[in-house]
């Protein structure tokens, strides 16, 4: 099955219950139903960061895959890299459903999912079996909503999925799980930081932080991620707030907001993470990406990789070619040699803006 066939048949899966949807298109994936990328990338996407070549800087996000069970497929749709998870050290079950709402007028996507996972164990089993990654691979990890010591339990995850990952990811950004954003906190976040640093032969660490970030909570957020060692940022996870203008009748349900809506909010703080960052870390953007167009507005805010989400739930394996051809040709049209280029040069522009009005 090509990526076009299996993007053709998206339209019966959103007649689903999301979460049954989802779960089917997981299972497809497994199985390799939604073909492969054969394709080469255009060299002007190519990105070498983090210690690694990306042949283009579009990637997927945490959240779609949180068991790492359909990664192998996912690896060969023409993603630059995968990112799975969130995974944390014991299995739970998330929170009660529904918990997962489309939002098709507002092309977004509300989700309280509430970590559920099999937890690490079944986790690092699945990476095991990927004998080739042909992209970069990413680990997310979490802490469970009970019984958890952060300083205790990133450091854990970090090394349990360090021989089987290229880069690893911190969430302390998401809005399901209690208490789980006080961890941006200075305090908190050097405390697990600080432990995380004494884990040998860990990969690149980034830390995943919300789009509703505070100017200050941000600044100190890319301080304390410099002074442990972190490699990097993703901006952003979902969001609480509610841009106005949302017409779907779920867009008052609670949990975290991915998609469109995000764009304009997540491209600011980006701007602002890149301005703070002043080069120390690799920045990579998501929220609401869902063409080239998108993606360079990303890059040129401050991100040298970017991640889908939302529009990948909605088109499907076919987006990515489109969205290649529509970032190389947007990437020249902007007089860019390649994505390099391009990084941080709107940046002053976009972090100058305000979030009123959003």
């Amino acid at each position: 099955m090509t990526p076009a066939i299996a993007s053709a048949i998206l339209p019966l899966l959103r007649r689903m219950d999301p979460e049954r949807a989802h779960d089917l298109a997981l299972r497809a994936l497994r199985l390799g139903l939604a073909g492969r990328s054969r394709a080469p990338d255009d060299p002007a996407l190519a990105m070498t960061v983090l210690g690694r070549t990306f042949s283009n800087p579009i990637g997927l996000a945490a959240g779609f895959d949180k068991g790492a069970t359909a990664a192998g497929g996912l690896m060969r749709l023409g993603f630059g890299f995968v990112e799975t998870g969130t995974v944390t050290p014991r299995p739970q079950p998330g929170n009660p459903r529904p918990r997962l709402f489309r939002l098709e007028q507002d092309n977004a996507i509300i989700n309280r999912m509430g970590f559920n996972n099999a937890g690490l164990e079944a986790y690092v089993r699945q990476l095991m079996t990927l004998s080739a990654r042909p992209v970069p691979l990413g680990a997310n990890v979490g802490i469970n909503k009970d019984g958890a010591d952060p300083e205790r339990d990133y450091p854990a995850l970090i090394a349990a999925v360090a021989p089987h990952a290229d880069y690893a990811v911190i969430n302390i950004s998401s809005p399901n799980t209690p208490g789980l954003r006080d961890l941006q906190g200075e305090r908190q976040l050097r405390a697990i930081l600080a432990a995380v640093a004494q884990v040998p032969n860990r990969p690149p660490v980034l830390v995943k932080v919300a789009p509703d970030l505070s100017d200050d909570g941000l600044a100190a957020v890319v301080e304390t991620c410099v002074t442990h060692g972190v490699q990097g940022l993703i901006v952003g996870n979902t969001t609480i707030s509610r841009p106005p203008g949302l017409q779907s009748p779920h867009a008052h349900e609670a949990g975290g907001l991915s998609g469109a809506p995000l764009f304009a909010l997540s491209n600011i703080l980006l701007a602002r993470a890149f301005l703070l960052a002043r080069g120390r870390l690799t920045l990579v953007g998501a929220g609401g990406v869902a063409s080239g167009a998108d993606a360079l507005i990303k890059i040129r805010a401050g991100a040298s990789l970017v991640q889908l989400y939302s529009a990948f739930a909605y088109q499907g394996p076919a987006l990515l070619p489109r969205m290649k051809a529509e970032l190389a040709a947007a990437l020249k049209e902007a007089g860019f040699a390649g994505v390099r280029d391009a990084v941080g040069t709107l940046a002053r522009e976009l972090g100058a803006r305000q979030l009123s009005g959003l």
